[in-house]
């Protein structure tokens, strides 16, 4: 049995054929997928499609390059009560994005600062209800390890689509966090990565597709569904030396005891 940890089931690229992906993906072994949404109606459409699929185990925040659909702090209640709704695994997927030009209306530094307090404030969130996070950092690792700091110990995260060395990555284990693995560790360019997912200890990772996105090998170039989340179990378990099957078993333990929820 495998977990996907992250796939955007709510991206408009599955709303005409979420049933088949869904089956194909049980057909590959995939059981279980985690949900984050990217906004607050989002999250809702989400919570909508759980009661359908109940695969489907949804994650509630606003995602860094979506910060602009919010203002002040009024919206923290709205999330809160989405975020009480049962079968909510995690707030996310929430971070800093710094890849991405900031849209009209804000510059380069204040687009950052707003980008900083929305993250504070669903840190804050998930620190009041238990929850852990799905961190999203693009070009910004340093920067989501500071902020994340001060909530070690209250709130655990899990730095999804982790594309940085093996010290990086031992360093959030060893503080208490986890990494996530796309298909990017795949590809034929990728030997830091590939050095990485040997390098952390059984219990510190899980796999994910970031679907629509980020197909991994021999799929590369179509739209990424969770089905697709085996091959990179595959290819994760022949870097490290062991069976597709403990790979899956050790995984999707540990996605069980970060989210809320999963069986």
């Amino acid at each position: 049995m495998l977990i996907d940890s992250h796939a955007h089931l709510g991206h408009k690229q599955f709303a005409a054929d979420l049933a088949e992906v869904v089956a194909r993906a049980e057909a590959a072994g995939v059981t279980q997928f985690v949900t984050p949404a990217v906004d607050i109606p989002n999250a809702r459409q989400l919570l909508a499609l759980a009661q359908i699929h109940p695969q489907i185990h949804p994650a509630v925040g606003i995602h860094p390059c979506d910060v602009d659909s919010v203002t002040g702090e009024a919206w923290v209640d709205e999330l809160r009560a989405l975020a009480k709704e049962p079968g909510v695994a995690a707030i996310g997927e929430i971070g800093l994005d710094y890849f991405h030009a900031p849209p009209e209306g804000f510059d380069a530094p204040a687009w950052k600062q707003h980008q900083a307090h929305v993250l504070r404030l669903q840190l804050d969130l998930a620190a009041e209800l238990g929850l852990n996070a799905i961190l999203h950092a693009r070009e910004s690792h340093d920067d989501l390890v500071a902020a994340v700091r001060p909530y070690n110990g209250r709130v655990r995260g899990v730095f999804h689509c982790f594309t940085g060395t093996a010290q990086q990555a031992l360093e959030l284990i060893a503080m208490g966090h986890l990494v996530s693995f796309t298909g990017i560790v795949t590809f034929k360019n990728s030997p830091v990565i590939q050095a990485t997912a040997k390098a952390v200890p059984t219990d510190g990772f899980m796999i994910e597709t970031d679907s629509p996105y980020l197909a991994p090998i021999p799929h590369r170039g179509k739209r990424c569904e969770p089905a697709f989340v085996a091959d990179t179990a595959r290819f994760i378990a022949q870097l490290r030396g062991v069976t597709l099957e403990e790979l899956a078993a050790a995984t999707s333990a540990t996605a069980r005891g970060f989210f809320r929820g999963l069986k």
